[in-house]
């Protein structure tokens, strides 16, 4: 993906993209978006846009992988009371036709500041099972891979537990058989200098480079048989 001849360069959010984004939260009609559209483009689209673009730089020779940038319009089959969303997120991922089912890395703006790193919402009992049994078949691979990520990044992976996990043939894997969905490990960062710089692409640019491993770890595990 290349930098297009309208394209603006990533310069960092703005205390405007905030004032829009509660500005939504409390005026959630279509009046009110369409005398602040260009106030939504220029100030939250258009950089998270171009945040996007220098985010998926490392992911170009990847085969397979996309970049996605989400919709403020609420998909109008759902029949949801409110028209606009009040959050915009990229996410970086294999092409998939179920992305909560599969894993990826992921920048999200909302009304209270961002969080970005890496997610995996909705994995399948299928991919849950043959997770288990990969981690089992290559132990001392999976514990590597989660011990050098958290080393890395500072910051646990953590997950939605069952409450009766299946046994684990090896105790260091205990903790691990217990997980049922929304893997992750994260940032949080709150309105500010960092979100309003444009060296936050660097910031969490840095942050996926050491996620990439343990998301590909997950990605590769087959969860369609």
């Amino acid at each position: 993906m290349t930098m297009g001849k309208n394209d603006r360069p990533f310069s960092g959010f703005s205390p405007e993209t905030f004032d829009f984004l509660w500005g939504i939260r409390m005026n959630n009609d279509r009046d009110w978006f369409q005398a602040h559209k260009q106030q939504y483009v220029d100030e939250l689209y258009e950089p998270m846009k171009a945040l996007g673009k220098e985010l998926f730089r490392p992911f170009l020779d990847m085969p397979g992988m996309v970049l996605k940038v989400s919709r403020i319009y609420r998909d109008a089959r759902l029949h949801h009371p409110l028209p606009y969303k009040e959050s915009l997120w990229i996410c970086i991922r294999r092409q998939v036709e179920e992305w909560s089912r599969h894993p990826c890395l992921y920048f999200q703006i909302t009304p209270e500041g961002a969080d970005y790193g890496l997610f995996f919402w909705q994995p399948t009992s299928a991919w849950l099972e043959a997770f288990r049994q990969d981690i089992a078949a290559r132990p001392e691979e999976f514990l590597k891979t989660i011990r050098d990520t958290e080393q890395a990044v500072g910051r646990k992976v953590d997950a939605r537990c069952y409450k009766r996990p299946k046994p684990a043939p090896d105790p260091r894997l205990a903790p691990y058989y217990g997980w049922r969905g929304q893997i992750d490990c994260t940032r949080v960062l709150t309105p500010g200098p960092a979100l309003f710089s444009p060296d936050l692409k660097d910031q969490v640019g840095d942050f996926f480079a050491e996620l990439t491993p343990l998301y590909q770890y997950l990605d590769r595990i087959d969860g369609e048989r």
